[in-house]
């Protein structure tokens, strides 16, 4: 493995999911700090995974080798992913004007049906050439 693929491998398994933790762990103390009533720690948990192996995805066919994780990941993101957002959205659709983080947590849940069809088909298409 020369240093270039070392470096694209640690960035993509292993720092780039770090920060999305860290990241997700700033916001949780964040929704503590700010004293937010039924905070949606669950569902922002769940919408930083969701996004964050879309991510995963994305960088991995762009500059890595194609694996059986990443094809278990797409496996999600086609089938569980949506049922995810979708009740994500659903049972925030009455709490979203209580919080910005609720009306954020029910925003991302409906964008994901937007974004992932077109990032798969990019991606599509790009693998063709």
């Amino acid at each position: 493995m020369t240093v270039k693929e070392s470096i694209i491998a640690l960035s993509l398994h292993l720092i780039l999911p770090l920060t999305g933790l860290l990241c997700f762990l700033r916001l949780k103390k964040q929704l503590k700090k700010e004293n937010i009533p039924n905070a949606p720690t669950t569902e922002l948990f769940l919408i930083f995974a969701t996004y964050g192996g879309l991510l995963l995805v994305v960088l991995t066919t762009l500059f890595w080798q194609w694996s059986g994780m990443a094809s278990l990941g797409t496996f999600y993101l086609i089938l569980g992913a949506p049922i995810v957002m979708g009740i994500i959205a659903y049972r925030h659709r009455q709490t979203k004007s209580s919080s910005k983080y609720h009306y954020w947590t029910y925003f991302s849940g409906l964008l994901y049906f937007a974004i992932a069809p077109v990032i798969f088909g990019i991606l599509f298409l790009f693998s063709k050439t």
